[in-house]
C-alpha cells in the first residue's frame, strides 16, 4: 500500500462515508449543498479579508515575496557609514583592499510563476477546506499582491499532464483568468500516479526569462522530480509550496473505515480502531516527511508547508519572514566566521 492512500471524510463517528468514498469538491467548503463560489467572489472575498490585513501587517514590504527576482544587481560602490554591513561584496573588498557594498535596484519586469500540481491526490481535506481550496487561495493572494506592484505572473497546470499555460501578466483581471482557470478545470481522473517531473521539466522549457518560481504541491508523486526541481533553482528563484492535510500525517480512533488511494481511486477498508496501525500509519507517515524535507533540501529551495487548517494570513507572513532571514543570510553569506556569529 502506498503512502498516498487518503480517507474519505466520515459523517459520523461511526466511520460512514460519503457515496462511494468520495470526498467534497472544491468550493464546497464543508457542506455538500454550499454553492461554489465564482473567481471573482473569492477574489474580492480574499481582498477584504487576507489582503487587507496583510496590508497592515507588512506594511508595504513585498520585497520579500520574489526575494533575488524583485531585486536586481545594479552596482558595486565603497562602503558608507550608513551603508547595511549585510551587502559588503567581501570578495571584491578582499581583492581590492577597500570595503565595497552591492547596490540593489527593483526590477518589475521579472515575473512570478506558479507550477499547479492539480492531480487527484490535491483534491482532498479532512475538514472545511481542502488542498486544491488552499493551493488556489495562497495563489490568488499571492498573484494579486504581486500585480498591484507592477509585477507580472504566470501559471502551469498540470492535471493527469501539463495541461494548460497560462502566460505571465499583470493586473486584477489576469489573476481573476488564473483564479477562474483553476477552478473550472475538470477533475482529472484517477488513473495512475502523478508525474510532477514532466511539470518541472516543462517549466525549464517554457520559462525563458529568470523568474520567481512558485511549486504548489503535495509532492505525492512518483519518483525523479528531486533533479529537475534542482535544475530549475539553478536557473530560478524556486519556492516550494507543500501542501498538506493533518489526517495525512496522524489518523484519528474513528473505528472501520474506508481509504481511498488519491491517485487511483482504488479503496479498502481500515480499522483505525486498532492502536497499532495508527502507530505504522504514523511512523510511515513521519519518514516521509523526513524523506521529503530531506530532497527538498538537496533541491536549495525554499519551503513552505501549507495545511489545510493553516490562516491563510499567518502563512503569507510566515513566508515573507522565512524569505526575510535567507535574504539576510545570503547578503552576509560572505562574512568570516567570527563576524557572522556576532550578526
Amino acid at each position: 500500500m502506498k503512502s498516498s492512500w487518503h480517507n474519505a471524510p466520515p459523517r459520523s463517528a461511526s466511520g460512514a462515508s460519503p457515496p462511494g468514498g468520495r470526498s467534497q469538491r472544491p468550493g464546497e467548503a464543508g457542506s455538500a449543498a454550499a454553492p461554489k463560489e465564482n473567481a471573482e467572489h473569492v477574489l474580492r472575498r480574499l481582498e477584504w479579508t487576507v489582503i487587507r490585513r496583510l496590508d497592515g501587517m507588512l506594511q508595504g514590504d513585498y520585497h520579500t515575496l520574489m526575494r533575488g527576482a524583485g531585486l536586481d544587481l545594479a552596482d558595486l560602490r565603497e562602503y558608507q557609514h550608513h551603508d547595511d554591513v549585510r551587502h559588503m561584496d567581501w570578495n571584491v573588498t578582499a581583492r581590492l583592499q577597500v570595503p565595497h557594498v552591492r547596490v540593489f535596484t527593483e526590477d518589475r519586469e521579472m515575473a512570478a510563476w506558479f507550477l499547479l500540481d492539480l492531480s487527484p491526490s490535491i483534491d482532498f481535506g479532512s475538514g472545511e477546506q481542502r488542498k486544491l481550496g488552499v493551493s488556489a487561495e495562497f495563489v490568488a493572494v499571492l498573484a494579486r499582491l504581486l500585480t498591484r506592484h507592477g509585477n507580472r505572473v504566470g501559471a502551469l497546470l498540470y492535471g493527469s499532464g501539463v495541461d494548460a499555460m497560462i502566460p505571465a501578466r499583470a493586473g486584477r483581471r489576469h489573476v481573476l483568468h488564473l483564479l477562474h482557470s483553476i477552478q473550472t478545470r475538470p477533475a482529472p481522473a484517477e488513473t495512475g500516479t502523478t508525474r510532477l517531473h514532466e511539470l518541472l521539466e516543462s517549466a525549464a522549457g517554457a520559462i525563458r526569462r529568470r523568474a520567481t518560481v512558485f511549486v504548489v504541491s503535495d509532492f505525492i508523486s512518483e519518483p525523479g522530480w528531486e533533479k529537475p526541481l534542482a535544475q530549475l533553482a539553478q536557473r530560478h528563484e524556486v519556492v516550494a509550496v507543500r501542501v498538506l492535510d493533518p489526517l495525512e500525517l496522524e489518523l484519528p480512533d474513528l473505528g472501520l473505515i474506508p481509504i481511498r488511494d488519491a491517485e487511483t481511486g482504488e479503496q479498502l477498508l481500515v480499522d483505525t480502531h486498532d492502536a497499532s496501525f495508527r502507530k505504522r500509519f504514523a511512523r510511515i507517515a513521519a519518514q516521509r516527511e523526513a524523506d521529503l524535507r530531506q530532497s527538498l533540501g538537496r533541491a536549495c529551495v525554499d519551503t513552505l508547508e501549507l495545511s489545510t487548517d493553516d490562516d491563510l494570513v499567518d502563512a503569507v507572513v510566515r513566508f515573507t519572514d522565512m524569505r526575510k532571514r535567507r535574504s539576510q543570510l545570503a547578503a552576509g553569506g560572505g562574512l568570516p566566521a567570527h563576524l557572522r556569529k556576532a550578526a
